[in-house]
């Protein structure tokens, strides 16, 4: 079953880093687990109209997390697990969408 373009970008990631990587055309996004870097790109392509020169991807892993508002009833987990993709676009290209 083909997904949707909007449901392989989740969203775009807005840190400090990602703001950084701006300068050299590249940009961060969430993405779904399951998407390869063909299908990352062909989604970048066509939701921003514009050239994908590389897609880099790597799975973030969940960091524990623990709740100590309840005193003695602290609840303990993790973060979710997710997937990133940093996608370098070609030479003269920009999403104005997500400009600061």
């Amino acid at each position: 079953m083909r997904k949707d373009y909007s449901d392989i970008i989740i969203r775009p990631i807005i840190s400090e880093k990602s703001m950084n990587l701006r300068a050299e055309r590249e940009y961060v996004f969430e993405v779904d687990k399951n998407a390869n870097k063909k299908e990352i790109k062909e989604a970048v392509e066509k939701l921003f109209n514009v050239k994908v020169e590389r897609v880099n991807t790597l799975i973030v892993k969940p960091k524990p997390k623990r709740d100590l508002r309840r005193g003695y009833m602290a609840r303990e987990g993790h973060t979710k697990e997710w997937k990133k993709a940093i996608v370098k676009l070609a030479e003269g290209y920009t999403i104005k969408e997500l400009q600061a």
